[in-house]
């Protein structure tokens, strides 16, 4: 059944995708800004882009170069930069117009434990949250195999990300994954051709995977009840990495997804396909 779903996912790549095919360009909080970064000239020597510090993804479509920039949620709405310095050294600077987008409130109820952690808890999630940071910093010089992801399970998808959440009435940062509804045991997939660069059981999170997919962009599935595969493991569009569960915070069964690039989360709808 396995290899069924590998072969079915990597004919709705060829059919339905390409290296190319780009996210939609949202140049707001937690959107992506697709910016033209110049001709290609020679196809293996493109252009270093940086933003807020950061190496961006770049790829190129019809003999242009085009930067694919992750918004940060905390970024205000304006003008802001992206820096390009071309292969034979100059360096330019380009304009990206931010627009503001406002983003709805949730309230939970979880176990107070999750909104008030003692000093040990304190300090094992100020441990994985390193962990977690270095793996949403993965950076490898390969250009991922497209930018149109297949979905990583089937259900419902929410509307969740950037939502303002409140755990048992207190404030607590945005929300910055797709939450996708399915039952507990479900297979969840990968979404593209990967290296698994972080796995475990981490406090919140619960039983997670991160995948670097290439130059900056990593995905993330959180509240697994199984994992399936192993850090350091290279994995196919489609290969199963684990199952929906109801691990960590939580207050019930799904699936948890998030999209990293240039180390920031964006919103995973821009990059999804269809639901079929």
């Amino acid at each position: 059944m396995n290899r069924l779903v590998q072969l079915a996912a990597m004919l709705a790549l060829i059919c339905g995708s390409s290296a190319t095919a780009m996210p939609q360009h949202s140049p707001r909080p937690g959107g992506v800004a697709v910016v033209d970064a110049g001709p290609v000239q020679s196809p293996d020597r493109s252009p270093t882009v940086i933003f807020d510090g950061n190496p961006v993804l770049v790829t190129s479509r019809d003999g242009r170069w085009q930067a694919i920039v992750g918004i940060p949620l905390e970024q205000t709405s304006g003008r802001t930069t992206v820096s390009v310095r071309t292969p034979g050294g100059a360096e330019i600077t380009i304009p990206i117009d931010i627009v503001p987008h406002a983003y709805r409130e949730q309230r939970l109820t979880v176990s107070q434990k999750y909104v008030e952690p003692d000093a040990a808890q304190l300090d094992r999630i100020a441990a994985e949250r390193k962990m977690l940071d270095s793996a949403i910093a993965s950076w490898s010089d390969v250009e991922p195999e497209t930018l149109n992801l297949l979905s990583p399970v089937d259900g419902p998808r929410s509307s969740s990300f950037g939502l303002r959440r409140f755990f048992n009435e207190q404030p607590r940062s945005p929300h910055k994954g797709m939450d996708i509804a399915a039952g507990r045991g479900t297979p969840v997939v990968a979404p593209a051709s990967g290296e698994v660069v972080a796995s475990g059981d981490f406090y919140f999170n619960g039983n997670t995977v991160l995948l670097d997919h290439g130059r900056g962009l990593v995905t993330m599935y959180c509240h697994l009840d199984a994992i399936d595969i192993d850090k350091g493991q290279r994995v196919a569009a489609g290969e199963v990495l684990g199952k929906v569960g109801a691990t960590g915070r939580v207050t019930g069964a799904h699936l948890h997804f998030a999209v990293y690039l240039n180390r920031t989360a964006v919103d995973p709808a821009l990059f999804l396909q269809e639901s079929r």
